[in-house]
């Protein structure tokens, strides 16, 4: 018989942790897939997917090896329970002398775990997923000696105690960062090839979610769902693509083109947050297929890491310095609701017309779409972050908190106000027109700033600096825009802010 139970949460699905080193008898886990889970906020259908069937194949193969498993399914009745309800059921029923679980992720979870066990008249304890680069501790420990938080400094840091792209101390290569290597457009004539993921049907999974009486988002081809989530298929996948994808990744990654969704983008997010792999053996497999094919640039290899254990580690680093106050923060106390066609896409503006669509069909954007168009828009419009926040969480297949709220809220939105970006990220058309095709054949002409067909995104970059003058106008990487508007005329100025509040009144009908 049991005598200690184990949780093992939807985005812990971590083989390689200790827990799983060897069979114990008197070792119970158990997994769950809650309502409560789905409905925090309303979910991707092809997330929801995704998780269950991840969690769903985990469990065999944790029974396959002989591990005890009880496995709460989303058509069980236990489902409508909470986390605590489940946990004190199967307790008593086993007699439990003992609850472990791994520490989530996620501050409303860990604030939830940690509650329920100064309840129980049992022992406890809470152990580390043993899947980031950095324990909460060493994170605890970077952060608390630093005023500003700068992620070159974190980068640089985790680089050398792993000992990654390192030589003889100094980095490879002579340089730390190739960021102004990646932020090329596509040259017309580019040779593209979409890297597709291979299908399986989960009809019956989707009929048990919809049947469940779940609310979700988005749309799902059931039998051809294309995302991964098992991790044999991924660590193939990452390979195909290291071969494929990453010789062009670094210079186009911040491209973008309404044809081809994913262009050179590994998509392997998904496989990180639910931990099926982790940022070490990705980190490894790349700089060992880079050793054998040094034809593959520099800036491509760092680009690539940089993202898995520099951005992704810090903005964690951040969630856990700044949770829970920072998912309140509202720098500039925008209070707009987010349009109704965020959910659905039809819009007149084709590159938020892509890049909702492609969210809705796909669980899936890529950075620059989500910072620099739908996340551009947003900031510019003064959407509440709340909303946008709510959003990004449910739409996206690999949005947890911890690693979606920085983003949004940080970098995409500055409602922290500078803790995670020294700048807003806001553009008028000319970037979006630079970095993808999108401008080609869009209702509004990305050149002109005012008129009927005027690109909304020229006059509400302008309405947006002139409106928070008092919190941006100090610093010192956005001076030169005020420079550039106080030199315009008056006429020009006043025509500018009536066109961005002109299209603000209607902005449904964008």
């Amino acid at each position: 018989m049991p005598k200690v139970l184990r949780l093992i949460l939807g985005d812990q699905l971590n083989e390689k942790h200790s827990w799983f080193s060897k069979v114990q008898d008197d070792v119970m886990y158990c997994m769950m897939e809650l309502k409560q889970e789905t409905g925090y906020v309303r979910h991707h259908i092809q997330k929801i997917m995704a998780f269950f069937d991840a969690m769903r194949n985990f469990s065999c193969i944790l029974e396959e090896r002989g591990h005890q498993v009880k496995y709460i399914k989303i058509s069980d009745s236990s489902s409508n329970k909470s986390f605590g309800d489940n946990l004190n059921q199967l307790i008593t029923k086993y007699n439990i002398e003992r609850f472990e679980y791994m520490l989530p992720d996620e501050y409303r979870l860990d604030m939830q775990l940690s509650e329920y066990c100064k309840g129980l008249n049992i022992t406890s304890s809470a152990f580390d997923t043993e899947h980031f680069m950095c324990t909460r501790e060493q994170l605890k420990e970077f952060f608390a000696t630093r005023k500003t938080y700068i992620l070159e400094a974190f980068y640089r840091d985790i680089r050398r105690r792993h000992d990654i792209l390192m030589d003889d101390g100094e980095p490879m290569g002579g340089k730390w960062n190739y960021d102004h290597q990646n932020r090329e457009s596509l040259k017309r004539g580019e040779q593209l090839e979409e890297l597709e993921l291979a299908d399986r049907n989960l009809e019956s999974l989707f009929k048990e979610i919809k049947d469940s009486g779940i609310e979700y988002i988005g749309r799902v081809e059931a039998e051809k769902f294309k995302w991964i989530s098992r991790r044999d298929e991924g660590l193939e996948w990452l390979d195909y693509w290291l071969d494929k994808g990453l010789p062009k990744f670094g210079k186009y990654q911040d491209a973008m083109h309404n044809e081809y969704k994913f262009l050179f983008h590994s998509r392997l997010s998904f496989l990180l947050n639910a931990k099926l792999i982790s940022p070490k053996e990705i980190v490894e497999r790349t700089l060992e297929h880079w050793d054998k094919n040094k034809h593959i640039e520099i800036a491509s290899v760092e680009g690539f890491v940089r993202q898995i254990i520099g951005w992704r580690e810090y903005m964690r680093g951040i969630y856990w310095a700044h949770m829970p106050n920072y998912s309140s923060l509202n720098f500039f106390n925008h209070r707009r609701n987010l349009p109704a066609w965020f959910w659905t896409g039809q819009t007149k503006m084709n590159c938020m017309h892509h890049a909702i669509s492609q969210s809705l069909d796909d669980a899936y954007a890529h950075h620059i779409q989500r910072l620099m168009v739908t996340g551009n828009f947003a900031l510019l419009a003064g959407v509440n972050p709340d909303e946008i926040d709510a959003w990004y969480l449910g739409i996206y297949i690999d949005a947890i908190e911890w690693v979606e709220i920085t983003n949004t809220r940080g970098m995409s939105q500055f409602a922290d106000g500078g803790i995670v970006g020294t700048k807003p990220y806001v553009s008028s058309a000319a970037y979006i027109h630079k970095m993808s095709n999108y401008c080609s054949d869009c209702h509004y002409n990305h050149k002109e700033k005012t008129g009927e067909r005027a690109c909304p995104f020229n006059s509400m970059y302008w309405r947006f600096y002139e409106l928070n003058r008092d919190k941006l106008a100090k610093n010192p990487r956005i001076s030169m825009m005020y420079r550039t508007w106080d030199k315009m005329d008056d006429a020009k100025k006043q025509a500018y802010l009536d066109q961005a509040e002109s299209y603000l009144e209607l902005i449904e009908e964008l």
